[in-house]
Order: structure tokens, then sequence, then C-alpha cells
């Protein structure tokens, strides 16, 4: 009895294409179902609320109405609110928020890698991260207050130490769990430390990174509010701070909305940036 050696089959050109293009139409159809169940459930809980509301079986006055809150959005948009013109209120804290952002996210890279490098002094400084980290927020936001007054220095304070953190966290994992074969290699051919970091680790933890900016934004635009909500001139933060104070459920979840409008497109452009620098990342399904 002789083995026989089959010659491989070459797959036709017209079947990948044909596999091709119905992969292609399934996730388009998975996208418009995703889509279409999203707008399912908003209008169920819109339609639900506003019924309830309707009907008196929650009280408008402290959980308001959907039809409210877009009349009181719109009343903003056309005749302003307290404070100024709305876009300006949304400017100044997307200002903080982003100024914030940025130099949270840049402190908290360098401190991650240059700590996750050494381990001295991630054994000397990692002490007193931690007791920094478990200090409440609204604690350091009074004494920011405090200290910087009510301008834009105390809720850019804030928002700094909220992304701080996070990206810290994240940049330091990264570092922590790159490849340690990469690193062998890279040692073994003659890199420096300093090379090593830029062309091994770094790129090893950008996944690392990015993931973190996701969370961070949030976290720095809650901080910028929090601010304004503890003493501020401008921004979201005081008109929910005077909506509050006027019981005005209307005007509390008006800005809401406008929050997550603000978070939902800066989690959009901070995807498409996460899609443009990691481009040899597999997608996902």
């Amino acid at each position: 009895m002789t083995d026989m050696t089959l010659p491989p089959t070459a797959i036709p050109a017209t079947s990948l294409e044909d596999e091709s293009r119905a992969a292609q139409t399934r996730l388009r159809r998975r996208r418009q179902l995703i889509i279409g169940l999203r707008i399912a459930v908003l209008v169920i809980v819109l339609g639900g609320w506003e019924l309830a509301a309707r009907l008196k079986w929650i009280d408008p006055f402290f959980f308001s109405q959907p039809t409210l809150i877009f009349a009181q959005i719109q009343d903003w948009f056309v005749n302003g609110t307290s404070q100024g013109p709305l876009l300006t209120q949304v400017w100044v804290t997307l200002e903080e928020t982003g100024i914030g952002f940025v130099i949270g996210s840049v402190a908290g890279v360098i401190c991650g890698i240059v700590l996750g490098r050494n381990k001295l002094m991630a054994d000397v400084f990692g002490l007193y991260i931690q007791i920094a980290n478990s200090i409440p927020r609204v604690v350091l936001g009074s004494i920011f207050v405090i200290a910087l007054g009510l301008g834009m220095a105390s809720k850019i304070a804030l928002a700094v130490v909220m992304v701080f953190f996070v990206v810290f966290g994240n940049a330091f994992q990264g570092v922590r769990e790159a490849d340690r074969y990469l690193i062998a290699n890279a040692q073994i051919l003659g890199a420096s430390r300093r090379q090593i970091t830029t062309s091994v680790v770094i790129p090893s933890a950008l996944s690392w990174i990015l993931a973190s900016l996701h969370v961070s934004f949030g976290f720095a635009l809650v901080g910028a509010v929090v601010g304004e909500f503890l003493g501020s001139k401008q921004g979201i933060g005081l008109l929910i701070s005077t909506a509050q104070g006027a019981f005005n459920a209307s005007g509390v979840f008006a800005a809401m909305i406008v929050l997550a409008v603000v978070a939902l497109a800066a989690d959009y452009l901070l995807t498409w940036l996460e899609k443009r620098l990691l481009k040899w990342r597999p997608a996902a399904f």
C-alpha cells in the first residue's frame, strides 16, 4: 500500500470574491440591526418616560419629561442661558476639558513609562501615587477652587488629576506587559535602553494607552463639570448648579444631554484616531 499525495486544489478567484461580498453584506446587515435596536431602545425609554409623566405615574416636577427637556434645550439655543449663550457655556467646558485631558494624558504617559521601566522609582513613588489616588476628587476640587479661584485653572487642575491616574495606570501596565522576548532580542542586537524604550516598549504599550484615552476623556469632562459645580463663572456645570438651585429638573436633564452629546462626539473622534494609529491591529467583529 503506497501513500498518494494529492496536488493542492486552487480556490477559484470568483469564490473568494463571492465570499468577501457575502461577508460584507452580513457585516452591513449587522450594523443596520445594531442601529435599529439602538433607536428602538431610545424610543421605548423616552416614550415610556413621557407616558409615565403624563399619566402621573412619576412626578414631572422631580423627574421632568422628554418634551419639556427638549423644549429647555431649544430655549437655551434660541434665547440663551442665564449665564449667556449656550454654545459659550459648552465651549468653556470643552476648553477646560481639552486642556486638562492633554496635560493629564501627557503626564500620565510619561510617568507611566518612566516608572514602568525603572523598578526602583516604581517602588519609591508607587506608595505616594496610591495615596494621592485615594483622595476623593470632590475634596481636591474644593482645594483647587480655594487655591486657584473661580477661573479655568481650578477646573483644569481637577481634570488633570482625573485623567492622570487612569492614563498612568494603563501606561505603566502596558510597559510592564511588553514582550520580554522582543526586549531580549533587541538587547542581543545591541540596542540601547533608550532605543528599546522607543522602538519596542512604547509601541507595545500603545494599545493600552489609547484604550485609556476613551475613558479618561470622560473623566476629564467630569472633572471640569464638578469643578464648575463647586464654583465657577461659566460652563455647563454652572448651568446644572443654577438649575438645581431653581428646582428646574428639565434644566438639569437638558445639561446632562448636552454633556452626553459632547462626550459621544469626543469618543467617536478618539475611536477614529485609534484606528489611524493602530492600522496593524485586526478589526473587531
